[in-house]
């Protein structure tokens, strides 16, 4: 009933989907507003800019680290997400193919062009234990390819009973 988790990162997958270049675009905005006030900074106190230019980097490299991080994948056991880069953050979580209701992407005119979606597996029992993500390359592929392997495994299963 519950989502799995787990730390280890995935070894064996049938299919993997990443983040789109456009989960990227918010940080490096975020990179160019700081390196605006690193700038006007240095101007006033040549190592409050030095430090703050320092921090900004360090922060741009973390998210950017951090969007990297995220796969989502399948395999015999169900859908799984994986992320993280730090040892405490590191982990896995999804759902199992029994526990999974359905897979679904939102489209707008921008996620259309630019081919990255919402991605959401619900969770048959409970609400809190579904996967949001944004930002998946090729959303629309990950659901098709989802539904298709939840149908596999259903028909799997009730043939074996």
């Amino acid at each position: 009933m519950e989502a799995q988790e787990s730390s280890q990162k995935p070894t064996q997958t049938d299919s993997s989907f990443t983040k789109s270049w456009t989960a990227y675009f918010t940080s490096f905005l975020i990179f160019l507003v700081m390196a605006l006030v690193s700038a006007a900074l240095f101007y006033m106190n040549q190592w409050l800019g030095i430090a703050f230019s320092l921090l900004s980097i360090g922060i741009f490299i973390y998210q950017f680290l951090m969007i990297h991080s995220y796969l989502l994948y399948t395999n015999e056991h169900g859908v799984w997400v994986y992320s993280g880069i730090l040892p405490w953050s590191k982990g896995v979580i999804g759902v199992k193919w029994r526990d999974m209701e359905d897979a679904v992407y939102y489209s707008n005119f921008f996620s259309w062009m630019l081919k990255s979606y919402t991605v959401r597996i619900s969770h048959r029992f409970t609400k809190t234990s579904e996967i949001i993500l944004t930002h998946i390359k090729n959303g629309h592929d990950a659901v098709t390819h989802i539904n298709q392997l939840h149908q596999q495994m259903l028909s799997s299963e009730s043939t074996e009973k």
